[in-house]
């Protein structure tokens, strides 16, 4: 590289300035070194018109020349023969010692074409083939430059992405919402050298300030939170981040941002969204008042904010009683649904009119209700035959007995007394008959067989009463009432009910129906129980018959039905059981249903 500093080529391949000014001087050290009368730079483009674009020029004679016009023109052939060639030298003008030279540069990506092409003048031919050589020794430059900068913007983003990481330490190991908002407040303030940084989130369709760093508790009722707020909201709604200044070419509004500026003297902002699933749903405003905040800063606070986002989002829905959360997971479903804006109106209206169309449209089986109980057709009372005292109890009330069972006994001692004295009566009288017959005593004969057929009469009482001390089951069923294992050896008097039995195989179901109701279940044949003792399980019944007179009960006159269960019995079921039956009408609409005792009501007290 005669004449050529080497200086110059080790500051360009080591060069970190921005590539519009490293091609400039390029082209100026490659013009040096060559000795060109011109020397341009041509970027290949195969999908563009024209190709071939023109990345710079240089010219140590800015006077045109003959010999430079034709080169000019002669751009494009000589792009396209570089690229075949990767390097080429001709003479064009042999009298004016002009010859172009053409080398293709290698870029980082081989996919890059740009040649570099030259017009020499009054060169010979060896000198020219000279200057190419030369040439080819600095092509590699470009490629230098650009792999230096590709390694130097990986570190920084290495670096700033290391700084992210140590913003997000504090805020992951926060349990609450409030400590991680505040944790990010304070680290985006140290980090970025910021007077403040605030914190807003989107709640009930509005910002919310929730954290400034370096305080812990603020009022927002204060002119300077509300006016944090007014600025965030501008930046949400536009979901972009603001600058104020505002950078040159910026289109986004900033009003609210100039106002807070020159209110708070805060000199340089910079508002970025933070967005959860593509949509913004907080504000973080950073305030500095020594420089504004650079592009590289802003990119590093836009990757924390998209590095928090989820973070915050699953602390503050975890935020609140359960009821604030259930609801506003049911309006964020929901916005899906009918849209971010006036969502909570739009479900309204749409439940309402499902609502409406329900009530007036929908008809269901209607159903009257009442209270039942459970009855046989056969019950009997056991009484006490005699006067007595109970000597044993066999049964109590719920017990299964067959027919003939034993239930109770009654003690037979005063009747065993009874009885044999009743027979040594019998025997004397028969004796004074048989010795009065002999004597042929007639009238004391008739009167001695009266006094025996008296004796022989009690006996047989004594008989009777003996056979019914012992009180059996009439029929196969089950004792409902009486339980007199407490009352052993207690005196009872004849006609005292001790036990009632009932059949279980003719078990019925009485149902009481309100007076208002009796019109509806006219003609209605199907309905269903269930008892209190197991409400999940329902039996099929049919109505068998309704009693034509009413009943007074405390609340309000009732009518008996009859009811028949359409199933077995089954083995638990018992006498007196209670529980709700519902009879089926027929399908009436959920207005009429809702409705129609409010009607009945007005129609009674207003007579219409």
């Amino acid at each position: 590289m005669s004449g050529q500093p080497q200086s110059e080529w080790g500051e360009l391949r080591q060069y970190s300035g921005a590539p519009k000014e490293f091609w400039p001087r390029l082209l100026a050290a490659a013009s040096k070194l060559a000795r060109a009368d011109c020397m341009v730079l041509l970027l290949n483009r195969p999908d563009a018109s024209p190709r071939w674009a023109r990345l710079g020029e240089w010219s140590d004679n800015p006077a045109p020349s003959r010999a430079r016009t034709a080169f000019l023109s002669q751009l494009e052939a000589a792009g396209e023969r570089a690229l075949r060639e990767e390097a080429w030298v001709e003479q064009v003008d042999a009298k004016a010692g002009s010859f172009t030279v053409a080398l293709r540069l290698q870029l980082a990506r081989a996919e890059d074409q740009v040649v570099l092409a030259g017009h020499l003048l009054d060169f010979t031919e060896e000198s020219a083939r000279e200057s190419l050589s030369r040439l080819k020794l600095i092509a590699d430059t470009p490629a230098l430059y650009q792999n230096g900068l590709s390694a130097r913007q990986a570190a920084r983003d290495v670096e700033k992405f290391a700084g992210v990481l140590d913003l997000l330490v504090p805020i992951n190991e926060a349990e609450k919402f409030l400590s991680a908002a505040l944790a990010l407040c304070n680290g985006v303030a140290t980090r970025f050298r910021c007077s403040r940084a605030s914190l807003g989130w989107l709640e009930g369709g509005s910002i919310q300030l929730r954290a400034i760093s370096r305080t812990e508790r603020f009022d927002r009722r204060m002119a300077a939170a509300q006016a944090l707020e007014k600025l965030m909201e501008e930046c949400l709604d536009q979901d972009e981040e603001i600058l104020w200044p505002a950078a040159e070419g910026s289109t986004a509004v900033a009003r609210a941002h100039e106002e807070f500026a020159l209110a708070q003297k805060s000199g340089f902002l910079c508002s970025i969204p933070v967005r959860l699933a593509d949509k913004p749903v907080a504000v973080l405003t950073c305030e500095r008042a020594e420089a504004a905040f650079s592009e590289g800063e802003i990119q590093q606070m836009r990757l924390c904010c998209d590095q928090v986002a989820q973070r915050l989002g699953d602390l503050k829905g975890r935020e609140g009683w359960f009821g604030k959360r259930w609801a506003t997971a049911a309006r964020e479903q929901a916005s899906g649904w009918v849209g971010p804006e006036h969502t909570w109106s739009k479900l309204a209206g749409i439940l309402t009119a499902f609502v409406l169309a329900a009530l007036f449209l929908v008809r269901v089986n209607y159903r009257v209700e009442g209270r039942f109980i459970l009855r046989s057709d056969e019950a009997s009372y056991l009484t006490c035959p005699f006067d007595g005292y109970i000597e044993k109890v066999g049964v109590r009330a719920g017990d299964a007995v067959s027919k003939g069972a034993f239930l109770v006994g009654l003690n037979r001692s005063e009747l065993l007394l009874d009885q044999a004295a009743a027979l040594a009566d019998l025997a004397r009288y028969q004796r004074e008959a048989e010795k009065a017959r002999a004597a042929k005593n007639l009238a004391e004969m008739r009167i001695d067989e009266a006094l025996a057929q008296q004796a022989q009469a009690r006996l047989d009482l004594v008989g009777y009463r003996l056979q019914a001390a012992e009180i059996r089951a009439p029929f196969d069923g089950v004792v409902v009432e009486g339980d007199l294992r407490e009352r052993l050896a207690a005196p009872v008097k004849q006609g005292d009910a001790l036990f009632k039995v009932a059949r279980l195989d003719t078990l019925y179901v009485e149902a009481e129906i309100n007076e208002r109701d009796v019109r509806e279940i006219i003609g209605s044949s199907r309905g269903e129980i269930a008892f209190v003792s197991q409400p999940k399980t329902k039996y099929p019944v049919s109505v068998q018959a309704l009693q034509p007179a009413a009943l007074v009960r405390k609340e309000g006159n009732v009518f008996l039905v009859r009811l028949h269960p359409d199933a077995k019995p089954q083995a638990w079921w018992r006498p007196g059981m209670t529980g709700l039956c519902k009879l089926t009408v027929e399908k009436r609409t959920l207005f009429w249903i809702l409705t129609h005792r409010t009607v009945d009501f007005l129609r009674m007290k207003l007579w219409f």
